[in-house]
Parts: structure tokens; sequence; C-alpha cells
């Protein structure tokens, strides 16, 4: 499906700069999943389907390329990149899934190689490895008792979310815990796998995973340094996936309000752009495994930290 450039604020100048942008998750993720539900680039729209969108101008291959992938804050929970990994599940429950990304360069569209990509985001209950004492606002150990039934209330919650401070203000790590947590260098045609789980909720923030690129950095014995950092974002998801997944467990026995992604006050509501994920997992089983991807339009020479914003 091709991208909705509705939300562009300067269509003539990116259609001329720029090849036509569209999601490109298609074209990224993993096959194998059988009957599948494929969620669109535009929020909250799916389909039932195993076919690949067709994109409006795509390269040879059918990957696509598109402009730049919009920053957010880094949110207050980063840690530098120090653990080089694929799988940075450590053993956390949650719904299987495998997050692949693709790094291109926006304006030539080229893969960027090399590049360090990290992620991090909450467990199924919604707590930070590295902060879990000032992260409880999901509500730390799961509930006692009969799990609630339905789904959880969504909205947008009264008075101040908890779980530190706003905006991109930073706190120091409370803990040694590294748990969801990773780093990958691309590969030479911009791509980098993690193996993980579909992120749980907490109060105040709709279900979204963070993500930096550096570049011009050094791979060494105690992670990446050097260089900097290009972009910082967040990447989200599509409601029917999220309540798809609130009826699991662990999932299901949070008690936590969540925060839909329409009333996110990050999400830019601008679809691939602003970072949604194109996902596919088993039409009511997606127990069984999420593949998300996405592909992240950068430009190498910018500098992002996420901390201004």
């Amino acid at each position: 499906m091709t991208e909705q450039q509705s939300n562009d604020l300067h269509p003539q100048r990116d259609l001329t700069r720029r090849r036509v942008v569209v999601s490109g998750g298609a074209a990224v993720a993993a096959a194998g999943l059988g009957t599948a539900i494929a969620t669109t680039a535009s929020a909250g729209e799916t389909s039932a389907t195993s076919a690949t969108p067709s994109a409006s101008a795509s390269s040879p291959s059918g990957e696509v390329c598109y402009r730049l992938t919009s920053e957010t804050t880094e949110g207050p929970y980063y840690i530098d990149a120090d653990k080089i990994r694929k799988d940075i599940t450590e053993n956390k429950e949650g719904i299987p899934m495998t997050l692949r990304l693709k790094v291109i360069e926006s304006d030539s569209c080229e893969p960027v190689a090399k590049a360090a990509v990290d992620i991090w985001h909450c467990d199924a209950l919604g707590l930070y490895s590295g902060y879990e004492s000032s992260s409880s606002g999901g509500g730390g150990t799961p509930p006692t008792g009969a799990p609630p039934t339905g789904t959880p209330p969504t909205g947008t919650p009264t008075g101040a979310p908890t779980g530190g401070p706003p905006g991109g203000g930073h706190q120091e790590p409370t803990d040694d815990k590294r748990y969801l947590r990773g780093t990958q260098l691309t590969d030479r045609h911009g791509f980098v796998e993690f193996t993980t789980v579909f992120p749980g909720w907490y109060r105040g923030r709709c279900v979204h995973i963070h993500t930096k690129v550096h570049v011009g950095g050094t791979l060494t014995d105690a992670g990446y340094e050097g260089g900097h950092t290009c972009h910082t974002g967040q990447l989200f998801f599509a409601e029917e996936a999220v309540l798809a997944s609130a009826e699991v467990a662990p999932y299901n026995t949070s008690t936590t309000e969540r925060t839909t992604l329409d009333a996110d006050g990050i999400y830019p509501g601008n679809g691939a752009q602003g970072g949604l994920l194109n996902l596919k997992y088993r039409k009511g089983k997606i127990e069984k495994g999420v593949t998300a991807s996405l592909t992240l339009g950068v430009d190498p020479d910018a500098t992002h930290e996420g901390t201004d914003l």
C-alpha cells in the first residue's frame, strides 16, 4: 500500500527531491507466517493478506525509500549502547517478536552500512530494565487474584504520567538489569534484526519502542563508541495488534490504563514516516509471534540526540 501523503506539509518538494515514500515493511518482513494480519502504514488500518503492497516508486528489488523519518524525544530511560546483540529478551515473558529495520540515507535512498541501531522498550507489564523502581507505572509485579476481563481501559489518563520526567529529561539507571535493550550494526544492505517480545504499556504512553541510529563510530569490547547520533525516534504499533496482545498472558494481567495511538502525545500521526511499524501475525494467534518491520530514512550528516524536544 502506498503511504499516504496528506500529512506532508511540503509534498512537491519531497516528490522532486526524493522518490515517492512507502513504508517498506512488507519488503523487509520475514515470510512464513501463513494467513496473517498485516497492518499497514496507516494507524489502525489492517487487512488479512499475504500479498506484498505495491509501491508507486521502488527499486528493481522491490525495496522502497522515503523522506526523513520523524525525530522524537529520547525519553528518560536511555542507556548508552553497551549490549551488542541480536537477542535482547533475556527470558522475559511476552509475545515473541522479530523486529527488522532497514536504514537508508534519505536523499540518495542508499543503504547505510555499519550504522549502530539501538532499541529499548518496556516489558509486557510496562517495566524498563535499568529503571524498574522508577518505571513502575506499568503495574510492577503481576497483580494477584483473578485477572481482569476484557481489554484494558483506554483514553488519555488524567494527571501527570508516572515513570520519570516528561520530554527528553534523562534519568540515571537505578539497577544493573539490561533486558529488552540491545544494539546491532547494519549489514551492507542497511538491515538489522532483533529478537525481542511485543512491548506492554504504561500510564501516559501508547505501546512503543525507542530507537537510535549512530554513525561514524567504532565497535569495541565496551560497545559502540565515537561517532554521532543521526536519528532518535520511536516505533509504534497499530491499535488492532495492541488489542489482540491484551487478550493473552502476561499482558492480560495488567490493570494499567492504556493510552491509545491516537491519544498519544508523542506519536506524530503520520504513519510510517512517524515510525508506525508494519506488523504481521497469524489472525487470532498473535501469541504465536509477530514480525515487525520498517525502513528508517536518516540524514547521516545530521545530529539528533532527542534530548531537546
